[in-house]
């Protein structure tokens, strides 16, 4: 029984060795296979950088040659870019200077614009300064004037005439007279009448004194019209005189409001619608 398990336990291990010896042989075989397959790679790997490193030293060598044209090609361009650049610069600073010039003359013409347009300002400015004050004048106689006339109508006064027919305003001096002129209602003609001189034209009328009393304040006149003689005896300064002359007849009127030694003076008022003197020697 001993030597049978003797046996037994060799042949054991036997087995067990030859077990372990293929699974080396198995192991060695996919080792070589392994190697083989790396060997394979590392070969197209090697291949593949071969291939690439000649790629790399063709484009380097077409990088220079590349580079080496550029260059050339460059310093031609820089060549003749130079010849440009070099009448750029000459033409540009030409430009400048003309702009530098052109500007100094701008300058000196806005300069001489400006003072001219200073001068005028300043000359517009004391006409406006002028013309402000003449205004200011105007306004001030107008206003004078405005006050003269409301004064000088209140002072004016209607009357009836010595034919009993309404006369409307009188007036007793110049200023009066001069504001029924600006009136426009009637045509007046100042005159002065002297004691002894033949009669005056006025308007279409002849008239001649006849007579002088100071101290009474009386006169007396004659009216030569349409071929009449019209006698108005002992009348009183300021008292309107009325005749009809004309044809058809329109109503005429003198007023006498300043007597003096032998003369008296006044002014005869006639309708818009009268005939135009002929010859008169008095103002309107």
């Amino acid at each position: 029984m001993a030597e049978d398990d003797f046996y037994g336990e060799e042949r054991s291990s036997s087995g067990l060795l030859i077990l372990l010896a293929g699974v080396a042989f198995l192991l060695g075989l996919g080792a070589l296979g392994w190697i083989y397959a790396l060997q394979n790679r590392l070969t197209s790997v090697e291949a593949r950088l071969g291939r690439v490193e000649a790629r790399s030293i063709q484009q380097a060598t077409e990088q220079a040659e590349t580079r080496r044209r550029l260059r050339a090609t460059a310093e031609a361009f820089g060549a003749k870019v130079g010849i440009t650049q070099r009448q750029i610069e000459s033409r540009a600073e030409d430009i400048l200077r003309q702009q530098e010039e052109a500007t100094t003359q701008l300058d000196a013409r806005i300069n001489q614009q400006e003072a001219v347009t200073r001068k005028q300002v300043s000359n517009v400015s004391t006409a406006v300064s002028t013309v402000r004050s003449d205004v200011g004048g105007v306004k001030k106689a107008v206003a004078s004037t405005r006050q003269e006339l409301a004064s000088t109508e209140k002072q004016l006064h209607a009357a009836i005439g010595d034919l009993g027919m309404q006369s409307g305003l009188i007036a007793k001096n110049a200023d009066e007279l001069n504001y029924l002129k600006r009136l426009g209602a009637r045509n007046y003609f100042e005159f002065t009448l002297r004691k002894g001189e033949s009669p005056l034209v006025i308007s279409t009328v002849r008239l001649q004194l006849r007579k002088v009393d100071v101290k009474r304040s009386l006169y007396t006149l004659e009216i030569f019209s349409d071929d009449k003689r019209v006698e108005k005896k002992n009348r009183n300064v300021d008292e309107p005189l009325q005749f009809y002359t004309g044809n058809p007849p329109i109503l005429f009127e003198i007023v006498v409001n300043k007597m003096e030694k032998n003369q008296v003076s006044g002014y005869l008022s006639t309708p818009k619608t009268a005939p135009s003197p002929n010859g008169s020697l008095l103002q309107r």
